[in-house]
């Protein structure tokens, strides 16, 4: 995912989330150098033997974002051979229109981030549009909490798993894909440190979520999406690391 790299543009010196997130959309706004940028990072992930990534919204916002950086996108997608599972955004009542366009733009129907507001809200420009949203837990706490998000969605929301998230949550990760069973609409494989807070990423293995267990009970569920490499130090590029998860995780799937 290329939110893998949310701190890269400010050298890998990242005080937190906001600071990444803020550098990084101020980077790739600019129409003028978006190709250029866009590329670097593309071609990168590419040479590492992805061949499918979700594109963060800071790299395409809603906000800024206008046809001439969807178009730019498509091509150097295209050009890269990468295909998008998600379109990585939070979503709301105000730009949920705009993040349908942009999600479509990129050739996915599939919204996986979190969301604002009332569910039923979005529900109406999702059935137009045709796209559907994973909610990705991140406050929530248990499956229950992200289930009763579902139920109100008429058919159009479904769950992005983040087992980084329901490691810090102190909720087994295998046994929340379970509980979220035919919901589960797309994961994000991600290891954490500690329960609770911070929420820092780690190398799979290094922390307190069974990764390795979280793919087998996806397996078991009969899951056949889309499975990201999620790893997003502040301090450091995670290219190698990101490199050594896919191979890890092509292991397990075999």
């Amino acid at each position: 995912m290329t939110a893998n790299y949310v701190a890269r543009e400010t050298g890998f010196a990242m005080d937190d989330w906001e600071h990444g997130d803020r550098t990084t959309n101020e980077a790739f706004a600019p129409v003028e150098t978006y190709a250029d940028r866009l590329d670097e990072l593309l071609a990168g992930i590419r040479s590492l033997g992805f061949e499918t990534i979700d594109v963060w919204s800071a790299h395409l916002s809603p906000d800024w974002a206008t046809d001439e950086h969807v178009a730019i996108a498509r091509e150097t997608l295209d050009r890269h051979g990468l295909r998008v599972a998600t379109y990585a955004a939070w979503v709301g009542p105000s730009n949920v229109d705009r993040a349908c366009e942009l999600a479509l733009g990129l050739g996915t129907t599939l919204i996986g981030g979190g969301i604002s507001g009332e569910p039923a809200a979005l529900v109406p420009t999702l059935l137009e549009r045709g796209v559907r949203i994973g909610i990705e837990n991140h406050p929530e706490r248990t499956p229950a909490e992200v289930l009763a998000k579902i139920e109100r969605g008429g058919g159009t929301l479904g769950a992005t798993v983040d087992t980084g998230w329901w490691g810090t949550q102190g909720y087994d990760a295998g046994r929340a894909i379970e509980d979220l069973g035919e919901h589960v609409l797309h994961v994000h494989l991600k290891d954490v440190g500690a329960v609770g807070d911070p929420h820092e990423t780690c190398r799979w293995g290094e922390g307190v979520v069974p990764i390795e267990g979280c793919v087998h009970a996806l397996r078991r569920l009969g899951y056949a999406g889309a499975i990201t490499v999620e790893h997003e130090p502040e301090d450091r590029d995670p290219t190698e690391e990101c490199r050594a998860m896919l191979a890890e995780l092509r292991g397990w799937l075999a």
